[in-house]
């Protein structure tokens, strides 16, 4: 009987050491850890005020600690448009997310013409994780697991155009990959809300503007905290060489919440006087999401922060596509990304890791949305496939830095 349970003991040792083996890259270095967030609608030109009052603490040691700037996204920016940019590194006409609805059908990843990079990376072996991500639904088969975000569809709002499904209400998909996964979620983190909640009509915010918008806002508080357990219980139980992360709260509230001044297009006192402080206080709360993830990365990781582009009151003379369905149908919209020129409304990019320099700000447009897959690609020693549209961002490296090489094992897999 001893010799038995010896020779089973062995086995599983054997076993358990062949898999390292496999898992381990050849050149005897660990496979770095890279963790992505997105912010969606980072706004610079509030996040400053906020970091120089010391109310984004998190966000401010990440800042000094690695390299950040402006991110120079796509001409009439969205969500689904610029996280699909990001990807794929092509422009949304070559991978076949243009917008949030493409040919009468809500945008989905069944439309991609292009392969985005959490394929190329699961292909490759390297262990991937994604939650609340953009334009993600259906989720698709991944070398890990994938929650999906933003589009995603469900009781009550079958077109899925910024819908809030709760998990147990997603219809038309899978929101979670694998399907396995679903009763784990539920049972650890509870049935909860995917993406951010739709912004109230103007007809439900009449004569009851505050109390509309306190119970809006309210719903988005609940949100965020769910969300936030989502992400500690991922990154917890199911580490992953890669993982992304994203949340769109911050662009929803910012919509219709901006604190825009009398003179500004759209005001209405009964609305835009009521919480000032709403949409700041959105990146406070993001930052305390930061700290929460922060405390899964140490000095070997690299943590990236992005923003798929900026948010600014309405202005000029372009027509206003928010005023249909894309955002909620009649919501008294009072800012907007999708100018046809991106520039004015650029995205973040903040990074850090054990070779990227540190507290240097990266002048005019030094970064492209299209820049990010070839980067992280880069970090796994994976060549940039031919189709990719931008280049690895050298400049954010210091002098210890160099090329990795793709491991032996990882160019034969398929």
């Amino acid at each position: 009987m001893v010799k038995k349970y010896l020779l089973v003991v062995f086995i599983v040792q054997l076993l358990a050491a062949y898999s390292l083996a496999q898992a381990a890259p050849k050149n005897g270095k660990p496979r770095p850890h890279v963790v992505v967030i997105g912010v969606n609608g980072m706004e610079w030109d509030f996040i400053r005020p906020l970091l120089l009052r010391g109310e984004m603490p998190n966000l401010s040691r990440v800042l000094h600690s690695g390299v950040y700037g402006k991110l120079r996204t796509v001409g009439s920016p969205n969500c689904p448009k610029v996280y699909s940019a990001i990807a794929t590194s092509t422009p949304p006409e070559q991978n076949g997310i243009t917008g949030f609805v493409v040919g009468g059908i809500t945008a989905n990843t069944n439309m991609l013409k292009q392969e985005p990079l959490w394929s190329i990376l699961s292909k490759q072996g390297i262990t991937v994780g994604m939650a609340n991500v953009p334009a993600t639904f259906p989720v698709m088969p991944v070398n890990g697991y994938m929650v999906s975000g933003m589009l995603t569809r469900g009781k009550e709002c079958e077109d899925g155009v910024l819908c809030s499904p709760k998990l147990s209400e997603v219809q038309g998909g899978d929101a979670v990959y694998p399907k396995s996964m679903v009763s784990e979620l539920q049972a650890n983190v509870g049935d909860f809300y995917i993406d951010c909640a739709r912004m109230p009509s103007a007809n439900e915010l009449k004569g009851k503007e505050t109390e509309v918008i306190d119970a809006w806002l309210n719903k988005v508080a609940v949100i965020r905290s769910q969300q936030t357990k989502l992400f500690d219980y991922l990154l917890t139980h199911h580490p992953t060489d890669f993982t992304m992360l994203a949340q769109s709260c911050e662009d929803r509230v910012g919509h219709w919440l901006y604190p825009i001044q009398p003179h500004n297009a759209g005001f209405n006192p009964k609305v835009n006087a009521v919480r000032l402080d709403a949409f700041p206080s959105q990146y406070v709360a993001f930052d305390k999401v930061l700290g929460k993830v922060l405390e899964h990365v140490d000095a070997s990781t690299y943590l990236l922060i992005l923003s798929d582009h900026g948010i600014k009151p309405l202005r000029e003379f372009e027509e206003d596509p928010h005023m249909h369905m894309d955002h909620g149908g009649t919501t008294p919209v009072v800012a907007k990304h999708d100018f046809a020129d991106g520039d004015d409304v650029p995205g973040g990019f903040i990074m850090m890791g054990p070779d990227v320099k540190k507290n240097v700000r990266l002048m005019g447009f030094s970064a492209s949305v299209f820049d990010i897959a070839p980067t992280i690609l880069h970090l796994y020693g994976i060549p940039q496939p031919p189709q990719m549209k931008g280049h690895v961002l050298a400049q954010v490296f210091d002098d210890s830095h160099t090329t990795p090489k793709l491991s032996a094992q990882n160019t034969n897999q398929k």
